[in-house]
């Protein structure tokens, strides 16, 4: 639930007086009494902000239509009775209209609406404002921005109005006021191209625009600056990190505080950089300061890398005294170089301490699959079987555990126990609903979700979901977001959201939302999948219970292109969900992404492939565009439709070969297991292909239990019966 206002501390006497107070004035000035009915209303508003209530709305699923298509309705709807709806419908109308230059039908739903609508009240003025300069009133317009400044000073709007009126004054107290405000940092670059000698401006930048185009220009120049303090370093140091750039992240964090995680990063970014010696010395510094920090377990085991073998050994048995999170890892880093000297008895030793002591380590984990496809693949099926099983129960957030789990079904199988195979299909696809594997499980378990041979052909339904309630942020953005104000709610949330290096689950979430909103799909997908990847109980804690919401899944699988796509795949009568799934997995749905081997847009065309198959889409061959989404999809979807038709619509085949090539797969007929489809994709001699055609497939089954109400109810029936 989200947060009620915080207006209602008052206590109970002071309460009494207050209703007593209200009650004669309703009595004695009507006019009054609207003005507190309007009050209670607004009150209650952000009780409103929830899955439940929202679902209800009659505006909310508008959003996701285009202003044309939702004209009629929100007009219908704006002119009923007072309500959060009724608001709702006058706001989102009146935006499409300033769009369309309508400015004078917008003022007409805008007049008195910021007293009726108090969670948007000054963007209902700045709407005004806008409308009006439309229709050439400058003054009214700039009457109506100082309004805003006026009513609601420490508003982020108010850094919206600042910026819009435009005075140099204005501008200082916004850069002062407003510094993570997105439009202050539009302010700051100006001064900066005028005056770059300007470091204070350009900390700013450095602190609260880390993420955004064109920062690393900007810490190149603070570089040299001598008065900088360490904590301007540090800064500086985790701008650089956060973007991949680590010989200068190790430079910067070198001249930050000594804080374990700075001497990590100091010595981590010199490894990376190629630079040994001083790394060695680095780790070793880091070691001697904070013994028992928990960044000193990772500094020993990358130090343990670079060393002698011999000189490893004492570091490891170290990590393995001291740091039990990082046993299994030194664990296994130890069998390899008792391995390498010949020391079989002492590695096997070791091994066992791995898989009994360690045995709930992710390192466990590999070594008993490794094991068990060793053996699976001498035939020992009842040996692989005994090695996959623990895995199961021992690491049930692992990576392998789904795929473990699979596999026991099928060598099960092979011995002849189709009731514990069963039992195993059914564990999978309950206990690990949203992996590849739960869609083998659910396919030979009989459920109707397609298999290799099928999924070109079938044609779910796709019902698309309003946007969740953003679990952050303050309810005035929510409320943007939700009606998809995505210039104004990412303008509120960046201005809110000042936690940016160290943000809460919440907050990455939320952020990751609005990344999605404004289109930047592949910066969005990542920050909402990055969530697992949280390292202390309470943050896995807070993902655990945020990963049980649907609104999570759709989130790290959204649906932009939704009517491109099922245009193109109609044309090619080809299953929409695989090329979703498809595009997810080649671009992330970013429409002008080029590949390091030129490959372009939503399903990464090579502009010589694309050429090739113009003709055939009746194109000239020098007029389509590869980053405009429809020609891509256009494209893409007939290639995809070529692979399909090259090896007799088997989806398993058609996918390998969009990734590898028909020559490959050709190859790999001739040589892998063709009997059992999975034992092929298990086959697979490339990593990448192997992976790619999991997580195709992975993705078609999340998109079909999440968007097609047929299998959710499917699945939703299934897991009822069959309780974690």
């Amino acid at each position: 639930m989200l947060k009620k206002l915080q207006n209602k501390h008052i206590s109970l006497i002071a309460g009494a007086g207050l209703c007593a107070f209200l009650a004669g004035a309703m009595v004695s000035a009507p006019h009054i009494g609207r003005f507190i009915g309007r009050w209670l209303k607004q009150d209650n508003q952000a009780e409103q902000l929830s899955e439940a209530n929202n679902a209800k709305s009659a505006v909310l699923p508008l959003v996701l239509q285009s202003p044309q298509q939702r004209a009629a309705k929100l007009e219908a709807l704006a002119k009923g009775s007072l309500s959060l709806d009724q608001n709702r419908a006058r706001y989102l109308l009146a935006s499409d209209l300033i769009d369309r230059k309508q400015a004078k039908d917008a003022l007409l739903l805008l007049d008195g609406l910021d007293k009726d609508y108090t969670l948007l009240a000054p963007y209902v003025l700045l709407r005004q404002a806008q409308a009006h300069e439309i229709l050439g009133e400058e003054g009214k317009a700039s009457d109506l921005r100082h309004q805003v400044l006026k009513l609601y000073p420490k508003e982020p709007a108010a850094a919206k109005a600042l910026y819009l009126i435009g005075q140099p004054e204005d501008q200082d107290k916004q850069i002062a006021q407003f510094p993570s405000h997105p439009l202050t940092w539009e302010i700051i670059r100006q001064r900066l191209q005028t005056n770059p000698n300007q470091p204070q401006l350009q900390l700013i930048l450095a602190k609260y625009a880390f993420d955004q185009p064109g920062i690393i220009p900007v810490l190149g120049q603070l570089l040299n600056d001598p008065t900088l303090k360490p904590d301007d370093w540090e800064i500086i140091a985790t701008d650089y990190w956060e973007n991949s750039d680590y010989t200068k992240a190790a430079t910067a964090y070198a001249k930050a505080r000594p804080t374990p995680l700075n001497l990590y990063r100091t010595a981590r970014g010199l490894q990376l950089s190629g630079k040994r010696d001083s790394a060695i010395a680095s780790y070793k510094k880091l070691v001697s300061t904070f013994p028992d920090a928990k960044e000193t377990g990772a500094g020993l085991l990358h130090l343990a890398e670079i060393v002698k073998p011999l000189d490893a050994v004492p570091y490891l048995n170290l990590v393995v005294s001291k740091f039990p999170d990082h046993a299994g890892e030194a664990l296994l880093a130890k069998v390899k170089i008792l391995e390498a000297q010949q020391d079989q008895k002492s590695a096997h030793e070791v091994l066992l301490l791995l898989v009994s002591k360690y045995k709930n380590s992710d390192e466990a984990a590999q070594y008993r699959w490794k094991a068990a496809q060793y053996q699976a693949k001498a035939k020992d099926y009842k040996a692989a079987w005994q090695w996959a099983q623990p895995i199961i129960i021992n690491n049930p957030d692992s990576i392998l555990a789904p795929r473990a789990g699979f596999w026991v079904g099928k060598w099960a199988t092979k011995l002849g126990k189709q009731e514990e195979a069963t039992k195993a299909y059914e564990y999978v696809l309950s206990q690990f609903p949203y992996s590849y594997y739960a869609w083998r499980s659910a396919a030979i378990l009989g459920l109707n979700v397609g298999n290799f041979n099928t999924v070109r052909q079938l044609d779910p339904e796709i019902v698309p979901r309003q946007r969740p309630v953003p679990p952050a942020g303050s309810d005035t953005f929510k409320e943007l977001y939700l009606l998809g104000q995505e210039r104004d709610a990412w303008l509120q949330w960046q201005s809110e959201f000042q936690n940016k290096m160290q943000p809460t689950v919440n907050e990455q979430f939320t952020e990751g939302l609005m990344r999605l909103a404004k289109g930047d799909n592949l910066i969005g997908i990542d920050k909402i999948s990055k969530l697992q990847d949280r390292e202390t109980p309470e943050e896995k804690a807070q993902f655990k219970a945020l990963s049980k919401q649907i609104t999570y899944w759709q989130a790290r699988y959204p649906f932009p292109y939704l009517n491109d796509i099922e245009k193109w795949s109609k044309e090619r009568q080809i299953n929409p969900l695989l090329v979703t799934a498809l595009i997810r997995q080649e671009s992330r749905f970013e429409s002008k992404v080029h590949s390091s081997a030129g490959a372009v847009g939503l399903m990464q065309v090579l502009p010589s492939t694309a050429k090739l198959i113009a003709p055939q889409a009746k194109l000239d061959s020098k007029k389509f565009d590869l980053e405009n989404p429809s020609d891509n999809l256009m494209l893409g979807t007939l290639y995809l439709d070529q692979t399909h038709q090259q090896y007799s619509n088997n989806s398993l085949l058609a996918i390998a070969s969009y990734n590898a090539g028909p020559g490959n797969v050709a190859k790999w007929l001739q040589t892998l297991p063709r009997e059992d489809p999975d034992e092929f994709v298990e086959a697979i001699p490339f990593d990448e292909t192997k992976n790619y055609v999991r997580q195709v497939f992975g993705n078609y089954w999340n998109y079909l239990r999440l968007y097609n109400p047929e299998t959710f109810q499917l699945e939703a029936k299934y897991l009822a019966q069959h309780p974690k």
